[in-house]
């Protein structure tokens, strides 16, 4: 079997901090080659893995802002459909670009949706709904308007991540930082706990982060540490005592949220999106529906046995798994075409 896996261009695959969408085409990537599969990984050239790289993309554009997006993506997009008659499958974690080549090529396309960006592009998909094989990353993110082959739920590299079962005493939030991700609920959660918050993510939103976030930062109980690359994700996961994610949007995964069980770290999240398949309440975390019931739940956060949040994280949410299941998706589509 030969499989193309199209990476996004908006950062290097893996990224070196911030990239989801790229660290989710990554760890597949790596995952297949381990397991003996032919693959090619369309990314940016200055990526890095063990499969065959094919990139016409210097730099990812986030990191090269002299490049224009569409450019890159275009570009990018077309440089593997024009390759199309090699491959058996074609993995895509390029949103909806990508399926508007799929009645121009004879190769099967897989497309992960890892989430809608609005309502608006939906339209798309319902497009090209006869002839893609779409995954949810989560029940929670389906639309019904869409046909799905399967839900797989995003992987991690556990080697990675550190189980860790004496926390120092501190909160973590750990992610972008806006509005969607609940920056400034996380903040009221410590100042009213009275615990000590670190923070660490990319600004996503200036006016937010100047407005919301900046005014609380003291570096006493609320630190910013900006974006956090592997090797430190892994150190402020592993020694938290909690992850906050009080998002105000409905999440299709949550990678933090993972990883953070993974170091037996339990999380505290508002009962959003996929936060219920992700969490389960009063064993690897508790599940909230405000900053107040947060607050009252993290004194019981101690009664949480870390090693259950790893033991959980590795039985639904590790790379071998995935993989195992895109490689049934794979063979599933191939038997369809």
């Amino acid at each position: 079997m030969k499989i193309a896996i199209l990476s996004p261009v908006a950062w290097r695959t893996p990224p070196r901090h911030y990239g989801p969408w790229e660290q989710v085409a990554s760890t597949i990537a790596e995952g297949l080659h381990e397991r003996g599969m032919d693959v090619t990984l369309f990314a940016t050239a200055d990526s890095l893995t063990g499969c065959k790289l094919s990139g016409i993309i210097p730099k990812g554009y986030e990191e090269d802002k002299e490049q224009d997006p569409k450019v890159a993506e275009c570009l990018h997009i077309s440089h593997l459909m024009e390759q199309s008659g090699q491959f058996d499958i074609i993995h895509n974690h390029f949103d909806f670009l990508p399926l508007t080549y799929s009645r121009l090529i004879q190769c099967p396309m897989v497309t992960t949706i890892h989430g809608f960006s609005s309502p608006k592009i939906i339209p798309v998909y319902k497009q090209f709904n006869d002839i893609n094989y779409y995954v949810s990353i989560s029940n929670a993110d389906r639309n019904a308007a869409l046909k799905y082959i399967a839900t797989v739920y995003n992987g991690i590299d556990k080697r990675q991540f550190d189980f860790n079962d004496v926390p120092r005493d501190y909160l973590l939030y750990f992610g972008r930082i806006h509005h969607d991700k609940g920056t400034y609920e996380a903040i009221q959660i410590a100042k009213q706990s009275k615990r000590k918050l670190i923070i660490a993510g990319i600004v996503q939103d200036q006016a937010y982060f100047d407005e919301k976030v900046a005014p609380w930062i003291n570096n006493e109980d609320v630190l910013y540490l900006g974006s956090a690359g592997p090797q430190q994700r892994n150190e402020l996961l592993r020694n938290a005592s909690a992850l906050l994610h009080p998002i105000n949007f409905n999440e299709p995964f949550g990678l933090s949220v993972a990883e953070s069980m993974f170091c037996g770290t339990p999380v505290i999240a508002f009962r959003k999106g996929a936060m219920g398949e992700l969490i389960i309440d009063g064993k690897t975390g508790f599940l909230v529906d405000t900053i107040n019931d947060a607050v009252e739940r993290l004194p019981n956060i101690r009664s949480i046995n870390r090693l259950d949040c790893r033991e959980w994280a590795e039985l639904n949410f590790s790379r071998e798994k995935m993989v195992g299941d895109y490689i049934e998706v794979y063979e599933e589509v191939l038997e369809l075409n």
